[in-house]
């Protein structure tokens, strides 16, 4: 590449040389002039991704019985709390008026137990009283102290037993309240996987569904890749109809797939629309092919495609300069200029088609125009009649 830059340098210094007379006698061009300007480069790479669903699975029964009746179809949409099927609550109805029963006999027992632990307590005073006189029977004061003992041991396991008793009740109670199959969480039915009629075990799945709220995205990117990437990084993309959008990088998987050699990373997105999109759907990610890093750019406008490559036309001292070049990477409407260039160079974007070497050049010139009212093409090459035989 180099010595193709020479050997242009070469060609453009033999043609000035051998029209140096016609280049003095060529009438100003009107051009127009941008600078070589840096600008900063991100490159990237796209990544295909998809969506998925962070909520979505079946929804089990959690105790066993027959099932009554099943409320959902395929494809219904479901909010948190809604009942999606019910199971036949009759036995588990009986189980549950008999634990209130059960709490109601273990109350009327405290109440009995109470009451002897009363009579036992006077008793026992009573017998305390005639310590000191000639009536005491300490053999009666002894089984006294015995039996009051022995109504505050049946006190304590009567209340033990309302315990027991209340916490069948709630065991009943929570069963029966299991009779009846709840969404979750807001979804999609993906799947029906039982009907009326059936027998379920505790576990078994009654349904399958799909959270559309729960989606976020999830890219296989190259693992050399990650070294420009991490957590909390935005990042552009967009969805298979071309819908473009923000995401932030939530999480990078420490998984790595030995084959192609890629890392699943998350990201979060606010994704518009989630009634049309769907689990495993397609998105493109622009990922970073590498750090950003600053470059020498020239608008696209200024480059010429000659028979060795592209080049342009520089604005040195008033005349035209050919200048071939190397690019790069296009930033816009701009375009990195690898070599041939420097920050500050004046490249001609307007009016360079009609250029040759050393030719003169008007830049941007407001008097110029005043004095062309007839021009012959945008740029103004032509100068007025008038102006050209008053000069001569």
């Amino acid at each position: 590449m180099r010595q193709l830059f020479t050997t242009s340098h070469l060609l453009m210094a033999l043609c000035l040389m051998i029209f140096p007379f016609s280049v003095s006698a060529q009438k100003a061009s009107l051009v127009r002039v941008d600078e070589v300007r840096t600008e900063s480069m991100n490159q990237t790479v796209p990544v295909i991704g998809r969506l998925v669903a962070r909520q979505t699975g079946s929804v089990s029964a959690r105790i066993a019985g027959p099932v009554e009746e099943v409320l959902i179809e395929v494809g219904d949409s479901v909010t948190t709390g809604q009942i999606i099927a019910r199971l036949n609550s009759a036995t588990l109805r009986a189980d549950r008026d008999l634990a209130a029963s059960e709490v109601s006999a273990s109350n009327s027992r405290l109440s009995t137990f109470q009451a002897r632990l009363v009579l036992a307590g006077q008793e026992l005073k009573r017998f305390e009283k005639l310590r000191k006189s000639a009536a005491f029977n300490k053999s009666k004061y002894e089984d006294s102290v015995q039996n009051s003992a022995i109504a505050k041991a049946e006190v304590s396991q009567a209340r033990a037993d309302i315990n027991t008793a209340k916490a069948k009740l709630r065991r009943a109670e929570i069963n029966l309240a299991y009779t009846e199959i709840k969404a979750p969480y807001n979804a999609v039915v993906l799947t029906k996987e039982t009907e009326a009629g059936s027998y379920v075990q505790t576990g078994d799945s009654v349904a399958r569904l799909l959270s559309r709220d729960s989606l976020e995205i999830e890219v296989e990117v190259p693992a050399r890749r990650l070294k420009a990437i991490k957590a909390g990084m935005e990042f552009s993309l967009k969805l298979e109809d071309g819908t473009p959008l923000m995401a932030t990088i939530r999480a990078i998987l420490p998984t790595e797939n030995p084959l192609t050699r890629t890392r699943p990373v998350r990201l979060s997105a606010k994704l518009p629309n989630p009634e049309t999109l769907a689990d495993n759907q397609s998105i493109t990610l622009l990922v970073p092919a590498g750090p950003i890093r600053d470059v020498a750019t020239v608008h696209k406008d200024a480059i010429i495609q000659s028979a060795n490559g592209p080049m342009v036309f520089l604005n040195a001292d008033g005349r035209a300069q050919p200048r071939p070049i190397q690019l790069g990477q296009q930033i816009g409407e701009r375009i990195e200029v690898i070599y041939g260039l420097q920050v500050g160079d004046q490249v001609v974007t307007r009016g360079n088609e009609r250029l040759f070497p050393g030719m003169p050049l008007q830049i941007n010139g407001q008097d110029a125009e005043k004095v062309i009212p007839d021009k012959k093409s945008e740029d103004g090459e032509e100068l007025d009649k008038t102006k050209n035989e008053g000069a001569s």
